[in-house]
């Protein structure tokens, strides 16, 4: 026999009876700490060069290796929430992922640093097990607007650390704890102590499913799919659409990660800005998450109401162009206002077609959720490593010639003569990214769903009861 568990068909914000709001929240308030502490060491990163004394390639490096490490950890994790549940992935990764972020702070040598960097970049597998814990938890007319919020809410960590980190440091010195040259590393052990004990929460505050722990229904001889809905890892891997997926999330998120970490020298050298000024239109840029990417879902939802699975599939190719366009008007300008205008029109329209990317992918294959959004977000950390490899070359290549073409010249004269090649090649490394992002669009429509797998309809979860 079997017995049906609906899940949310609505999105109750404050129906904390419900194990899928309380779900919602604490996954959403997990990713956004997970966020905050992977990028945390971005806003002291000139601390970190002058006391550990890292050159400019490191710096670079250090950036490359933030996101490397996420690549394998979202392969990896959504196969496990497959298997395990989210429940128990969460809680491990929040609890392990925590140590590199503790240790970082007692970083000596640049060595130390690069390793740290590449280890705090699992925590960015949070994404994932957040896109499963509420696909699980939310029906599919629905499961958009769920995704996008608790993914852009966590998304939104990675900007707001921009502020937090600060003040943190700015309470260490008050409170005596540390002088200001060593905040940093204080500020990092603060942060990874707290996703330490986010951990202990998400164990005992949430539930795999509406029915219950993979692990208690399996205990009472029930379990979430039997063997013949199980999907093969090799299933997932041999469906085009997931790579197609793949690729369209690498020219969003992957986009929004290489903001994040090379948007701040950009302003600086493009727009002669100072460090705080550039640093808050960044977190400006993140803040957009609270709303940007929750539209890129509902739209998506919306579309899928009117239009099936193939209307999720438009709209997400039509946000996905319009992003690329933005990116390459911003790329041309140095009027600044006119920039700032196009950086809104870019972060909005992003943050939307990462929402619309996963209101599709619940509906790639529902038997293997996990393991499709872990393939996709691991879409979004090569994007970020192939866009952070490309302007960093260009940006080498043309600091190098400034170098040789100001020999002689002051040290001051050559600072900045660096400072204008830099925002040249990263101007023009944006522009060929904008291009990646428009053919990303266009392959999106190659996106095809057989006729059973084409309804848009709210299902329940079927627990199947084993025979005894």
């Amino acid at each position: 026999m079997t017995t049906n568990y609906p899940k949310a068909s609505k999105l109750e914000l404050l129906n904390f009876k419900s194990i899928s709001t309380r779900t919602f929240w604490i996954t959403s308030v997990a990713f956004f700490l997970c966020f905050f502490a992977w990028f945390g060491i971005v806003p002291f990163m000139p601390d970190v060069v002058k006391d550990l004394g890292l050159s400019p390639e490191q710096k670079w490096n250090s950036i490359i290796l933030a996101v490397t490490g996420t690549v394998f950890a979202r392969l990896v994790i959504g196969k496990l929430c497959d298997k395990y549940g989210p429940r128990l992935c969460y809680t491990w990764l929040l609890m392990l992922g925590a140590i590199p972020v503790i240790l970082i702070g007692f970083v000596q040598t640049p060595l130390q640093f690069l390793i740290c960097r590449l280890f705090i970049g699992f925590i960015g597998a949070s994404f994932v097990i957040t896109q499963v814990h509420t696909s699980i938890m939310f029906a599919s007319n629905i499961v958009g607007t769920a995704n996008a919020t608790s993914a852009g809410w966590g998304n939104l960590g990675g900007g707001a650390n921009r502020l937090g980190m600060p003040i943190i440091a700015a309470a260490v010195i008050s409170f005596g704890l540390a002088d200001e040259a060593n905040a940093w590393r204080y500020s990092m052990v603060i942060a990874g102590l707290v996703c330490f004990l986010m951990g202990i929460v998400y164990f005992f505050f949430t539930k795999d499913t509406p029915a219950g722990n993979f692990k208690e229904l399996k205990a009472k001889g029930e379990f979430v799919a039997s063997k013949k809905d199980q999907v093969g890892f090799k299933e997932v891997l041999s469906d085009y659409r997931v790579w197609i997926l793949f690729f369209v999330y690498a020219a969003c998120f992957g986009i929004e990660l290489t903001v994040y970490g090379t948007m701040d020298d950009y302003l600086q050298n493009t727009f002669g800005l100072t460090r705080s000024m550039a640093g808050n239109i960044v977190l400006s840029f993140a803040l957009m998450n609270i709303f940007a990417r929750t539209l890129g879902g509902y739209f998506g939802d919306m579309f899928g109401k009117s239009r099936g699975l193939r209307g999720r599939v438009l709209f997400l190719s039509f946000i996905l162009a319009l992003e690329g366009v933005m990116l390459s008007i911003f790329s041309t300008i140095t009027y600044l206002p006119l920039g700032i205008l196009f950086l809104i029109a870019f972060s909005l329209t992003v943050q939307m077609a990462e929402g619309a990317t996963f209101s599709v992918v619940p509906f790639i294959n529902k038997k293997a959720i996990g393991s499709i959004s872990g393939i996709v977000g691991a879409g979004g950390n090569v994007g970020a490593f192939l866009a952070a490899m490309l302007l960093k070359s260009k940006s080498a290549v043309a600091e190098q010639t400034a170098i040789a073409s100001n020999q002689g010249m002051g040290a001051e004269v050559i600072e900045i003569a660096q400072g204008q090649a830099s925002s040249f090649a990263v101007s023009s490394g944006y522009f060929i990214i904008s291009l990646l992002i428009v053919l990303a669009a266009v392959s999106s429509l190659a996106i095809k769903f057989a006729t059973e797998e084409s309804t848009d309809e709210v299902e329940p979860i079927r627990v199947a009861l084993a025979d005894k």
